[in-house]
């Protein structure tokens, strides 16, 4: 197997990025957490749902980040949400938000700080604050640090990390189907990437095949349950020396995806697929030894890749580039990172356009790119008759195009997965500027890229201001037009 990571987490250190000439900037929390924050995930009502990981009194907690007034997550506030059950405290675990606004934690390489590979997990309903225990995949004794993903339908599919097992989660009665059939090899270490169209990409990481090297990646079809070739990545991009890991890959809107590496030769290596033609171009390699052995990525407002590296496998020292389709530009780094390593971060795209990074520390820090989205990928609402009237207290069903965006718009590998393609309303008083997100859940459709009109169920905040008012929908932090209505 793999190598296993220690528990250690970055502590703070001054900023040591010096000589970047870049407009792009982190910022700190106004409001930084009182615990050491993780995973986190944007839940449909705007909020960010955060992981406590500490070894000492966390793994089960987990916290909510609520923007202000005014719309600003740097300027949010914290509030403690339910904890997982007593058994299970997960670290390195597959994650996912529901079409229906529920979040599914499943599995994870520790269990309260045990490596053991669990098979549990647990299901979130945000408006009740409850988790319920999900029941593993019929004869599954491990799920460990699997990858997962939300089909185009809206079913969560979800690996084995120790097999060549996959299932589909009927989320209405919490049971598994099987599925995923012809696998090369096993799904450990792996990450998994949506495409338009529906299908599923992964690059293969050869663990347990006795190879030395390997550049198989792999495609999975949700109409046939099956696994098949997608060809060579040209460049091996997982780690042979003992890790088995990769780095991230990312969907842009332009139809490519950018992979990046974990070769542990000296050289990060990167390929890119074309989801068009269904081959494979060498990248450039990340300069100076750094490499992405697990590692942090998200897909900026205008198209571009922001991720993390770090020096061989599991050293510290992370750097950050974005990859603009070309070349990969470095960019500012955070305060901690001179300690940190690729695989201690985590993004998460947020409907301001901006990027949340957690640590495993208590600063929890927000970069704001320079980029513009082309107007092409905006979101675009269908209004019946211009101005709409909204009551408060009320669901409505809203309609309109780019609601899921072009990407799933954050990636890591195996270990959390945070992916931001479903639709977000962001509701802006004209009297006051005040900034108030509905709840959004039941979308019709999770599919990227997709040419048609998507549905999305709006609840309007009962507590909101009255009057006129600006709605906009946001796909991974790209905003609608504002369209004028008026909420009673």
């Amino acid at each position: 197997m793999k190598l296993l990571r220690m528990l250690g987490f970055a502590t703070v250190v001054l900023l040591a990025a010096t000589g970047i000439a870049s407009a792009q900037s982190w910022q700190p929390l106004a409001h930084q957490p009182s615990f050491t924050a993780g995973q986190a995930l944007l839940l449909t009502d705007g909020t960010v749902m955060v992981h406590h990981e500490d070894p000492n009194d966390g793994f089960s907690d987990w916290w909510k980040l609520t923007p202000d007034i005014d719309g600003s997550y740097v300027n949010g506030t914290w509030t403690q949400l339910a904890s997982l059950m007593s058994n299970y405290g997960p670290l390195f675990f597959a994650s996912a938000v529901l079409p229906d606004g529920r979040v599914i934690v499943e599995g994870g390489e520790q269990n309260f700080a045990q490596y053991v590979w669990t098979n549990k997990g647990e299901i979130y309903d945000p408006t009740h604050d409850v988790w319920t225990p999900v029941n593993p995949p019929s004869g599954w004794t491990s799920i460990g640090d699997a990858q997962s993903v939300v089909l185009n339908n809206g079913t969560f599919m979800v690996a084995n990390c120790c097999t060549t097992q996959q299932a589909l989660l009927n989320a209405t009665t919490l049971t598994w189907t099987p599925t995923g059939s012809g696998k090369f090899d096993e799904n450990d270490e792996e990450g998994w990437n949506l495409l338009p169209g529906g299908k599923v990409l992964t690059v293969d990481a050869y663990v347990n095949l006795g190879e030395g090297s390997g550049t198989n990646s792999e495609i999975y079809n949700p109409s046939t349950g099956s696994w098949t070739s997608a060809g060579s990545t040209i460049v091996q991009l997982w780690d042979s020396h003992g890790s088995y890991e990769v780095g991230p890959a990312m969907l842009r809107p332009d139809g490519t995806v950018f992979a990046t590496g974990a070769n542990g030769a000296g050289a990060g290596h990167t390929s890119i697929y074309n989801t068009i033609t269904g081959g494979w171009t060498p990248g450039p390699d990340f300069p100076d030894g750094l490499d992405v052995a697990d590692g942090p990525a998200a897909l900026l407002p205008d198209g571009n890749v922001l991720v993390s590296a770090s020096p061989g496998i599991f050293h510290n020292g992370t750097l950050f580039f974005e990859w603009n389709g070309t070349n990969l530009n470095q960019v500012p780094a955070t305060p901690n990172s001179p300690n940190n390593s690729s695989w201690y971060g985590r993004m998460l795209v947020l409907p301001t356009g901006q990027v949340l990074y957690t640590d495993g520390s208590r600063d929890v820090e927000i970069y704001t790119p320079t980029g513009t989205p082309n107007p092409n990928w905006e979101p675009k609402a269908l209004i019946v008759g211009g101005v709409a009237g909204f009551s408060r207290g009320s669901t409505y069903l809203l309609n309109g195009g780019n609601f899921n965006g072009f990407s799933q718009a954050v990636a890591y590998g195996d270990d959390a997965q945070a992916a931001t393609n479903y639709p977000i309303v962001r509701l802006t008083n004209v009297s006051t500027g005040h900034i108030f997100y509905c709840r959004t859940h039941d979308h019709n459709s999770m599919a990227v890229d997709f040419p048609g009109v998507t549905s999305t169920h709006v609840d309007i905040p009962s507590g909101m201001e009255t009057g006129p008012s600006y709605l906009e929908v946001v796909a991974n932090g790209i905003a609608s037009p504002r369209y004028t209505v008026l909420i009673r």
